[in-house]
């Protein structure tokens, strides 16, 4: 992706003896909204601190907006937004006060009014961060990161310990600047989230990417199979529930079974009478198509949220 306005190449990150990144490489196209979709632990802040320069890197090569963040720092500056995993600000400052001295900090700024009245934070300009609530402090974030209409925004677990609301406001904000064309790097461990957000996708786990692409070409993987997945009262190998008609794949995942047919129907009927040809009984079933998560069960074993 050689006119990638973002370009990450076998990027390595070691803490002591722990390599934290593990020779992750993509890019980001100018205008798309791209995820790093992985567990807690995964490596997705690690990669995400280092293209923002606040983090060094042991090997590897990244670049963005066609500069070197450890080089060129004070110039990316210019150049990016952030809105980290958690934001601080004195609980007595006042919400125009915190985004008027984020906008000093740059050369170009735009306007903190307009900001504010764009984020729903207008009425709460003259509130106290400390009484803003947990949604209102995260717009103001988000607010903040673009106040020098950056040419690309990094946004790190932006809904993590939201409410189900708040978090669908969030959501709001990201499509806007996904219309606006904005550039912008989000990392998450909801499933959700990436689906409905993401222009592309890097699934990563243990500091490695294990599969990239659009949400669509991700969930393609599964062959275009329908997801069952049955708790059973008693333990079944998943090799014999492989040989169920219409089954191209079984897998005990959390004391579940989740079983890819491409013939439901017909899979379901053959479970119930090996079933019942075994004194077993079916405890719970879910049809479903499949999601991001199957793509990483897929390729770790294991769910996404472990």
């Amino acid at each position: 992706m050689a006119n990638s306005i973002l370009q990450v190449e076998n990027l390595v990150k070691r803490y002591g003896d722990v390599e934290a990144v593990r020779g992750v490489s993509f890019g980001i196209e100018e205008g798309e909204v791209f995820g790093l979709l992985g567990p807690n632990g995964a490596g997705k802040t690690s990669t995400v601190e280092i293209l923002e320069g606040l983090r060094t890197l042991d090997s590897g090569r990244v670049s963005v907006c066609g500069l070197d963040p450890q080089r060129d720092s004070e110039a990316l500056k210019q150049e990016i937004g952030a809105a980290l995993q958690a934001t601080s600000l004195p609980d007595k400052m006042r919400v125009i006060e915190a985004i008027r001295l984020f906008a000093s900090f740059y050369k170009r700024q735009r306007d903190p009014q307009e900001l504010l009245k764009r984020f729903g934070l207008d009425e709460k300009k003259n509130s106290f961060y400390g009484q803003l609530s947990g949604g209102q402090k995260q717009r103001l974030a988000l607010a903040m990161a673009l106040v020098n209409d950056p040419q690309v925004c990094f946004l790190d677990e932006p809904t993590a310990g939201l409410d189900p609301q708040v978090r669908r406001e969030i959501y709001d904000v990201i499509e806007e600047l996904r219309r606006d064309k904005k550039t912008v790097l989000l990392t998450t461990h909801y499933i959700e989230e990436a689906e409905r957000l993401c222009d592309r996708v890097a699934i990563i786990d243990h500091g490695r990417v294990i599969a990239l692409g659009t949400p669509r070409e991700l969930k393609a993987r599964s062959g275009g199979t329908t997801r069952i997945e049955v708790r059973l009262s008693k333990p079944e190998s998943n090799g014999t529930l492989k040989t169920l008609e219409g089954v191209v794949d079984a897998r005990e995942v959390d004391g579940a079974y989740v079983l890819h047919s491409q013939r439901p129907p017909q899979t379901i009927v053959s479970l119930v009478k090996h079933l019942e040809a075994g004194g077993n009984e079916l405890v719970s079933l879910e049809i479903a198509t499949p999601s991001l998560e199957d793509v990483f069960i897929e390729f770790t074993g294991r769910r996404l949220r472990d």
